[in-house]
């Protein structure tokens, strides 16, 4: 009797009993069903998946620098290869910094044979002797706290040209030429320098003469001075004011394949290079 009576003291079940047992049961920690218990349950983790995509990203644009490098590298390479075939194939090779050209190229059809080695020994005593002598004169210069008349962005006005006589001879078959000029030159400062603009040439012969009737003025030695592209002749003596000179040089050198001094250039017609 007294087990009958327990059980009959129970509450009765309610239907909000038994959803709060299914939603203990489902883990929604229980609440009821509804917006609230939606809002409430777990939610799924995406933070992994943003990183996985970054990862990605990251990984695309390092490969992306990557290409553009190689293809850069690549692209140089070629165009330095190309611009060494077409200086190949363009002609014979240039001349040096100071002027002067070498013995093949300098020689014309039917020229001498090259010189041998005693005179390579004497023409390299020459040219020490003149380094020599041109650094002498620089320090000279330099005592006097000024610049020589080579070192000068522009040309010394103590000479005056008046007239200019110039004959030029083309070989095409090495692409050289032979050339002969004559200045006639009026003095207005007593100066035993002749400077005048020059560059890639190999100078043959200078000579200084006063006037047409008077003897030669002694040339004492000639040199290039590459930084500012001029040539320069000594004199062993300094030419008189308001007297004219006559200058000439007998010189020979490359016909360049740039716009520069007297050059050539090319076209191509029918597959033809002209």
């Amino acid at each position: 009797m007294a087990l009958e009576e327990k059980r009959e003291k129970r509450p009765p079940v309610t239907p909000m009993m038994i959803e709060e047992e299914a939603a203990l049961r489902n883990g929604s920690r229980g609440l009821p069903s509804g917006p609230w218990a939606e809002a409430a349950g777990p939610r799924p983790r995406t933070t992994e998946r943003h990183i996985a995509v970054h990862k990605r990203l990251v990984l695309g644009f390092a490969v992306s620098i990557l290409a553009l490098l190689a293809v850069t590298m690549i692209a140089v390479l070629l165009s330095v290869r190309f611009e060494e075939c077409g200086t190949a194939a363009d002609g014979p090779p240039r001349a040096g910094g100071n002027g002067s050209l070498s013995e093949a190229a300098r020689q014309q059809p039917g020229a001498g044979q090259p010189p041998g080695r005693p005179e390579e020994e004497a023409r390299g005593g020459e040219a020490a002797e003149e380094e020599e002598e041109e650094e002498d004169e620089e320090e000279e210069w330099q005592r006097r706290r000024e610049l020589p008349p080579w070192a000068r962005p522009r040309l010394p006005r103590h000479l005056r040209p008046l007239h200019y006589n110039l004959m030029l001879s083309a070989f095409m078959e090495n692409f050289t030429f032979s050339g002969e000029v004559n200045v006639q030159l009026e003095v207005r400062n007593a100066s035993r320098y002749i400077v005048l603009h020059a560059h890639r040439m190999h100078i043959e012969a200078v000579r200084v003469a006063e006037d047409k009737l008077a003897g030669g003025v002694r040339v004492a030695r000639t040199f290039f001075y590459p930084q500012t592209q001029v040539f320069v002749v000594v004199l062993n003596r300094s030419l008189e004011v308001q007297r004219s000179y006559n200058l000439k040089i007998i010189y020979n050198a490359l016909i360049e394949n740039e716009l520069l001094g007297f050059f050539r250039s090319s076209y191509v017609l029918h597959g033809e290079r002209r």
